[in-house]
């Protein structure tokens, strides 16, 4: 009993602070989304009357939009709403902020979750390959490539692709939109080059670290006995240095997966997809601060429990970390 409670201590303190944490940090971004909106130049009234309106209808219109009242009482109202499931009114449309999220929302998912399901094997294959053959030409070649990739922002990396599949071999669409309830096979030709966008952005970081933790588990003790034992290396690695590095690299999955939800805002705006980022700059056009302000809540709120979720399976991979000390029992 004693035992059981003292293994559980370390996931509970785990979940109650990366809770806490989690709960600021998500109104420490939400507070800077909603200040930096507010700072923009001009207002949801000008851009909705246009230059020609007149003093007196904007002042009416900011008066009915609640842009008349102070900062700190329009955020905190806004944040309580939205905690409440409410994220207000769209001021450009007068259509529900939610009603006008959850299509756009969808489409951003179907783009991450199939960018992730053709990266992860790719990456962390790669990375297992580079391990086995580190120092080989293999190695090399994934690091060069790796490096090139890295420093390559994502919005070239889009730019290229419509150039060569889109302008010179006509293969796909330059523009990645279709209706919202289109056909597989229309939504197919629209995800081609988005998600091969996304694969080489992050196919590179995620192989690396792969790399990294697959050749941190083969510089210990275990495996260097192995190696003078003469068992080769590939089944080292498969047999051994894999399942003790599977922590990791499961972390390392599913901040892949977190990073390609931020990855999405650039791709989406490149390739005209119809998703939650393209929502979010196109709302900043239109000084729609209710849209801006629900799509920056979401965006925080996924990649904040994305990372908890990669911390708290990482905990319940690596039973170690579960148990506090061999200390004292009582």
């Amino acid at each position: 009993m004693v035992t059981l409670r003292r293994r559980s201590a370390p996931v509970r303190d785990f979940i109650v602070s990366r809770a806490v944490s989690g709960i600021v940090s998500l109104v420490l971004v939400t507070a800077l989304i909603f200040i930096g909106t507010t700072l923009l130049p001009g207002d949801a009234a000008s851009a909705l009357l246009g230059q020609n309106a007149t003093p007196a209808a904007l002042e009416a219109l900011r008066r009915d939009l609640g842009l008349d009242q102070p900062l700190v009482q329009r955020y905190l109202g806004w944040l309580v709403s939205a905690l409440h499931g409410d994220f207000g009114t769209s001021l450009a449309s007068g259509r529900p902020v939610a009603e006008i999220l959850m299509p756009r929302l969808r489409n951003s998912l179907l783009l991450a979750g199939v960018g992730a399901v053709f990266l992860l094997p790719v990456a962390i294959g790669g990375g297992i390959l580079a391990a086995i053959w580190q120092g080989k030409w293999f190695d090399r070649a994934l690091g060069f490539t790796s490096m090139l990739f890295l420093a390559m922002p994502a919005f070239l990396v889009g730019y290229i692709l419509i150039y060569v599949f889109a302008v010179r071999l006509g293969l796909f669409p330059p523009m990645s939109v279709a209706p919202l309830s289109g056909s597989a096979a229309a939504w197919v030709r629209v995800l081609v080059l988005p998600v091969l966008a996304l694969v080489i952005i992050g196919q590179a970081h995620t192989m690396k670290l792969t790399r990294t933790a697959i050749l941190a588990v083969l510089a210990s003790d275990y495996v260097l006995m192995a190696e003078v034992k003469g068992i080769p290396r590939s089944r080292i690695i498969l047999r051994h240095a894999l399942p003790n590095a599977l922590s990791s690299i499961l972390s390392i999955s599913i901040l892949t997966v977190a990073y390609l939800i931020v990855d999405v805002v650039v791709i989406e705006i490149v390739f005209s997809y119809p998703g939650l980022g393209k929502l979010m700059v196109d709302s900043v056009a239109y000084r729609d601060l209710t849209v801006v302000q629900a799509c920056g809540l979401l965006f925080a709120l996924i990649f904040i429990m994305m990372n908890f979720l990669a911390d708290f399976l990482a905990l319940l991979a690596n039973p170690r970390q579960r148990i506090p000390s061999r200390g004292t029992t009582e």
